[in-house]
């Protein structure tokens, strides 16, 4: 096995296919699927799966992806300290972010870090939905909320604060509901998928689920703060996606005494990338310019 072998595996992976690896390494297709198939064969283990659409990897490929990382990881550092660059950043990293909170806050903090570390290269993808990193080759992905168990190495960044309001023409037409119990009774925008029905809120000193019924469930926070400012019913929202419309008036808070609590806010990345001096740097960059914009409070 050769450690180019590894160097070209891991590549696939990240690109997504040989064609898109070959041109980043710039080698032949040809060359990078006869390494591949020369490294499966040392192995005697299918850690490809090809067809004409699509390439993945089979669960055999993720571990050994781990494992090379991390071999990887390991030369790039003794290189560093032979050459005695260590100070000097650089690699190619792919991030996976929250798209509302990405476009609203990380966007010009990556933006900062980058201009900061001009040897850093980020694939940054917005998405909403919960990516396989090992599975599909990301180095960091960032999340709200809570967290699977997984052997996926967490760290948390900060806590992001929620808030129920509504329109002042929604207030004036249905009125404020003073208890929890009376959520029922209005229409209620809800974040998620359908069949997630509940806000958790503080009562009477405990966290209780109350059911909530309303005419949108979206995976957007905008496409439902949008909803509330036309009127349409209350939304349990982060401040950073409601704050603006709030400020202006277009929402006022209701049951401010039943807090909904805050959402943690965590990177995590695999196991590997725990001794990368990037990956250090960039969360630590993170956390202390997050907590300036007092987004959140680690």
């Amino acid at each position: 096995m050769q450690i180019e072998d590894l160097r070209i595996f891991v590549a696939v992976i990240k690109a997504g296919s040989f064609t898109a690896a070959a041109e980043q390494l710039l080698l032949s297709k040809q060359y990078v699927s006869r390494r591949m198939a020369t490294l499966e064969a040392g192995l005697n283990a299918r850690l490809l799966n090809r067809n004409t659409r699509k390439l993945s990897v089979t669960e055999s490929g993720q571990l050994f992806a781990t494992h090379a990382q991390r071999i990887l990881d390991d030369i790039e550092e003794a290189e560093r300290a032979v050459s005695q660059k260590r100070q000097v950043l650089q690699g190619s990293y792919r991030l996976s972010i929250p798209m509302s909170f990405g476009i609203s806050h990380l966007s010009p903090l990556i933006a900062e870090f980058l201009g900061q570390h001009p040897a850093i290269q980020f694939q940054v993808e917005l998405v909403d939905r919960y990516v396989d990193l090992v599975g599909e080759g990301f180095d960091i992905a960032l999340r709200i909320g809570n967290l699977a168990d997984s052997s996926l190495v967490a760290r948390r960044l900060g806590e992001l604060k929620r808030v129920i309001c509504c329109s002042p023409q929604y207030l004036e037409r249905m009125g404020a509901p003073q208890t929890p119990e009376e959520l029922l009774q209005h229409q209620c925008l809800r974040y998620g998928r359908e069949g997630q029905t509940g806000w958790e809120l503080d009562h009477n000193g405990k966290r209780r689920l109350f059911e909530v019924r309303g005419p949108i469930v979206s995976n957007n926070g905008e496409v439902l703060r949008d909803a509330a400012v036309a009127g349409l019913g209350l939304v349990l929202l982060p401040e950073f996606i409601v704050g603006p419309a709030l400020q202006y008036g277009a929402l006022v808070r209701v049951l401010d005494d039943f807090h909904p609590g805050a959402l943690d806010l965590h990177a995590i990345y695999p196991q590997h990338r725990q001794r990368s001096e990037v990956t250090r740097v960039f969360l630590d960059f993170l956390q202390e310019r997050l907590k300036a914009q007092r987004v959140s409070a680690a």
